[in-house]
């Protein structure tokens, strides 16, 4: 037997469908029950045609969207998770360095590897040649104090001597507070070839001066008294805060003029900074280790009451000042503008 549907429609809701089925109890019983509610038939259907693409996907859509709305926002990432990201790390803000400094240190470090890297014998004779150059310096200073007696002229005259030492390519013990000192703490020298530079180019300095004081005051008597007073004021100066003071300042100048030197690869300009500090540091009557030394053997050699003795327990102190001024006041600090440099230098 068929399906009967009441009036209503194939969509109505409470359609009832009658079914008959053969069961134990006998055959031809009939069983009513509710029949389901279809869904009504879009208008695109034709002919039992399947619902046009476009239309599931905005049913689709709509269940989606349904969907969310219940599930509600999603929850925040746990803080204790261990799950590391998947994209590449922030990219760390690129630095500008100022590309002058940059080869500034460059050639900092390679002339300080070459001077740690130097022999013996021309290590030597460096160090003696800047001793005999600084002598010419003392020597005008000298002849200039004695006829004006004025420290100031005296000075600028001195810086003859600074002059020679950047031509000649000589070298001062108190020069090499910065440029092997850059070279060791890039690691291209250690610290066993600095002490040997700075104790053997400060030996010889002294003994290239002292032949130039001896010179001095032999060939020209009439600057014994000069000498002995210009000599005097170092061999008697107290050891003390004051003295370590001008110690320090005349580390800090020679080293800064160092560095403006190596600022620039033109000689000409090279020439500006040492006429104008050496006539910084001899008139301004600071305590230099070898430019004070070398005053005092000349006062020595004029027949001055004070002597050896006086003379090298000053040595020592004015060196220390010296070593502070230039290492921690110009050296270290110049440093702090290249990390990055210093860092590649160390690790290359």
């Amino acid at each position: 037997m068929g399906d009967v549907q009441p009036p209503g429609g194939a969509g109505g809701v409470g359609a009832l469908r009658v079914h008959a089925r053969s069961s134990g109890c006998g055959a031809g019983a009939l069983r009513v029950r509710p029949s389901r509610p279809t869904r009504p038939v879009p208008r695109s259907f034709r002919g039992g045609a399947r619902v046009p693409s476009a239309h599931r996907g905005f049913r689709r859509l709509r269940r989606g969207r349904q969907g969310a709305q219940l599930r509600g926002p999603p929850s925040p990432p746990d803080p204790g998770s261990s799950r590391e990201p998947t994209g590449p790390p922030p990219a760390a803000p690129p630095e500008e360095p100022e590309p002058e400094i940059e080869e500034a240190f460059d050639r900092l470090v390679e002339e300080g590897r070459d001077r740690l890297r130097r022999p013996f014998l021309p290590l030597l004779s460096t160090g003696l040649l800047g001793g005999i150059d600084i002598g010419t310096g003392v020597l005008a200073y000298l002849l200039v104090l004695h006829e004006t007696d004025d420290h100031l002229l005296a000075g600028l005259a001195f810086s003859i001597g600074f002059v020679a030492l950047l031509l000649a390519r000589s070298e001062l013990f108190t020069e090499n507070f910065l440029v092997p000192v850059t070279a060791v703490v890039a690691r291209q020298g250690t610290v066993v070839a600095l002490l040997r530079l700075w104790g053997l180019t400060l030996v010889a300095n002294l003994a290239g001066g002292w032949v130039v004081a001896w010179l001095v005051v032999a060939g020209l008597p009439q600057l014994r008294p000069t000498a002995v007073e210009a000599g005097g004021h170092y061999a008697t100066m107290p050891i003390g805060w004051r003295s370590f003071a001008l110690a320090v300042l005349a580390g800090l100048v020679i080293t800064l003029m160092t560095r403006m030197q190596h600022g620039t690869e033109s000689v000409g300009v090279r020439v500006v900074p040492a006429v104008l500090f050496g006539a910084l540091l001899a008139g301004g009557q600071l305590f230099h280790s070898v430019l004070d030394s070398l005053l005092v053997f000349a006062a020595i050699h004029a027949g001055a009451d004070s002597g050896y003795l006086d003379w090298l327990p000053r040595l020592g102190w004015s060196a220390l000042g010296n070593l502070t001024g230039g290492l921690v006041l110009v050296t270290a600090v110049r440093l702090l503008r290249v990390p990055h440099r210093v860092a590649e230098a160390q690790q290359g």
